[in-house]
């Protein structure tokens, strides 16, 4: 390629795919004050308190229901149940992933492991509320499922606009 091919008047525009344009500027690594200071302001979810958010919702839907449901026994009684589905599953993992891992593949295994035995107790937890309860209120234990399962997202939402700051 001679010289007069790289030249390029400065009105024709820059081709992303362009083997001849300039690479990127490397970006310079972190300091150990930035990174304590990132550290520092976003500060992980405690799973803790998701589990306790769950059980909150759960606890707020049973007394909704009992205020304003039509069979009120029944649909508490389900609410408990679809509640527990969500609530006890979920405190059981994250008492087992309480450990930090010291490599990325064993933390990987012991996260499967663990979603694997949370949605077997979950399942376990919903056959037995089919088996056990007489009468299930199937809108209710659903409700509750759906409501205790959706404040994974209302925290990380709430998480996420904590740590967005102005400059």
């Amino acid at each position: 390629m001679t010289v007069a091919h790289k030249v390029r008047p400065a009105s024709t525009p820059v081709d992303d795919w362009d083997d001849d344009a300039p690479d990127s500027v490397p970006v310079p690594p972190w300091t150990a004050q930035q990174v304590q200071a990132l550290v520092a302001r976003d500060r992980p979810l405690s799973p803790w308190a998701v589990v306790a958010a769950q059980a909150v919702v759960g606890g707020l839907l049973a007394l909704a229901w009992w205020l304003f449901g039509t069979a009120p026994a029944q649909q508490v009684r389900a609410t408990l149940w679809g509640a527990a589905a969500v609530v006890l599953p979920h405190a059981l993992m994250a008492w087992g992933l309480r450990r930090p891992a010291v490599h990325a593949q064993a933390a990987f295994l012991s996260f499967l492991i663990w979603e694997l035995v949370k949605v077997g107790c979950a399942v376990a937890i919903l056959v037995a509320a089919a088996w056990q309860v007489r009468d299930l209120s199937w809108p209710a234990l659903l409700v509750a499922l759906v409501a205790c399962l959706k404040v994974h997202v209302v925290a990380l939402w709430v998480s996420a606009r904590s740590g967005q700051r102005t400059n």
